[in-house]
């Protein structure tokens, strides 16, 4: 038969305070709920979010407290509850809701607390007065005032016929005119236009430009004189060297390039090799002192880091 196993003294020691703690997580959140009711006013429930309270619907805060809104007649409650607004219709005006009063020839807005003209009437004051359209007149957009027929213009207050003169036309508006292709606009009327030999109407139809390997001076258009060694510009009107030769005046001279030295990628002029500097129109082999570098561009150095350029030459530097 099998002995009694005894607990030793220290778990029966444990047993009573295990009880106590599971006692005291039983009743921890009747405990909050209890503060959190000593602190919650009347009227107020806790915030669905976070910490704090806030006032039930219908009431508004008030320093610690929660007050019944008083809404007024004519009046709702917001969409937060915590306050009234007026009904379509009425206006607030010294914490009540009045009506709005609405003259004749005019509605309500989209507020519902105020009021706007009808169309075909403007505001002047506290009415509405029709809008008077003249002779070839018609409502504008908002409706409260008026524009003029395509084909004609305001002139005072009235609608004034436009003069389209000869080989013109009516523009995009309708309130002026453009002369027609081929012709161009001088004074009050349109005049043809005189392109002269090499030239054609540009893209407007309203002027002239010359073409493909002419300039224009005055009005003529003069051949590019092109010289060997050169070709028309992407424009038409000018000239340039073919690569490794350069302008001079009206004529294209070789670029003579040293030794150590490269053409340019524009191909109109030279730059020494990497290690090299310009000196005198030839390229000397450049010079870099003790602790430095050469630089990207290769025609020049820079000091290592650590060291400042003095001269030509790198000294330590003072920033630590």
């Amino acid at each position: 038969m099998r002995g009694i196993i005894k607990r030793p003294w220290f778990a029966r020691a444990n047993r009573c305070p295990s009880l106590s703690l599971l006692a005291l997580l039983a009743i921890a959140p009747c405990v909050v709920q209890a503060q959190e009711s000593a602190t919650t006013p009347a009227n107020a429930h806790a915030k669905r979010y976070g910490s704090g309270w806030e006032c039930d619907r219908g009431y508004q805060r008030v320093n610690q407290s929660c007050l019944l809104v008083q809404v007024p007649s004519q009046a709702f409650l917001n969409s937060l509850g915590d306050g009234w607004e007026c009904e379509r219709g009425y206006r607030e005006a010294d914490e009540r809701c009045t009506v709005v009063e609405v003259p004749r020839n005019a509605l309500l807005d989209s507020s519902g607390h105020r009021w706007e003209c009808a169309r075909g009437y403007r505001r002047v004051g506290e009415l509405c007065v029709v809008v008077q359209l003249p002779p070839h007149g018609f409502l504008n957009y908002s409706g409260d005032g008026w524009e003029c027929d395509r084909g004609y213009r305001k002139v005072n207050e009235t609608c004034a016929a436009v003069e389209v003169p000869p080989n013109a036309f009516l523009d995009s508006r309708g309130t002026g005119w453009n002369c027609e292709r081929g012709y161009e606009m001088v004074g009050p009327g349109c005049v043809s236009i005189k392109v002269p030999a090499n030239g054609y109407l540009d893209q407007s139809g309203n002027g002239w430009k010359c073409g493909r390997g002419f300039r224009r001076q005055g009005q003529t258009c003069l051949l590019v004189e092109i010289p060997p060694g050169g070709f028309l510009r992407g424009s038409g009107s000018d000239w340039e060297c073919g690569h490794g030769l350069r302008k001079n005046g009206a004529s294209c001279v070789s670029v003579d390039v040293p030794p150590n030295a490269h053409l340019r990628s524009s191909g109109d002029d030279w730059d020494c090799d990497r290690g090299y500097e310009k000196s005198d129109g030839s390229c000397s082999v450049l010079a870099v002192p003790a602790n430095a570098h050469v630089t990207l561009s290769g025609n020049d150095w820079k000091c290592d880091p650590g060291y400042r350029r003095s001269g030509k030459t790198c000294t330590i530097s003072d920033v630590p």
